[in-house]
């Protein structure tokens, strides 16, 4: 083979195929400021044909949003889903809408919340590559103003390390 026709092929098969299904609705950046995050989880979560279609369009929020198990069953408490116009049958805006996951995630998750006093939070919704809406959650413990501090002042050192490595002044 000739070198530019090689060159060529490599950058053809180097390029991973684009997921176009995948596509961040909602992404709940407070979370990782507020907690400090152990593990987080995938799950799945029920909604109305009218909340989907108000997805696609991008309308959605979960900042303000938590997640609690009840009655042995994973709920997500007061994330915005904005009303779809053209839906017969709307949906409440901030209802509480059921997660899916495995008993085992289920039984850990509620044992960090019961027994060692850590929060469910959400940290992303989204598209996957299949076009399922999916929800990341994570159990985490709420951080103190100066652990708050010390973060920042941590991320504030790394970006001016990354900015004298770079100029070098």
């Amino acid at each position: 083979m000739q070198p530019r026709a090689l060159t060529y092929l490599m950058q053809i098969m180097a390029k991973k195929p684009e997921n176009k299904n995948y596509k961040v609705l909602a992404e709940n950046r407070r979370a990782r400021y507020d907690y400090a995050i152990e593990e987080d989880i995938e799950v799945g979560i029920i909604l109305h044909g009218s909340e989907v279609k108000s997805l696609r369009l991008g309308q959605s929020n979960i900042a303000e949003s938590y997640a609690s198990v009840d009655d042995g069953e994973l709920w997500l408490t007061n994330a915005y889903i904005a009303p779809y116009d053209r839906a017969m049958f709307g949906h409440e805006e901030r209802r509480k809408r059921k997660l899916l996951c495995k008993r085992k995630e289920l039984v850990r998750l509620w044992n960090a919340t019961k027994r060692e006093g850590m929060t469910i939070v959400p940290l992303v919704m989204y598209f996957n590559d299949k076009g399922l809406v999916k929800l990341k959650i994570a159990t985490g413990k709420g951080k103190k103003n100066h652990d708050k501090r010390a973060t920042e002042a941590a991320r504030d050192w790394g970006r001016q390390k990354q900015r004298l490595l770079r100029h070098g002044d």
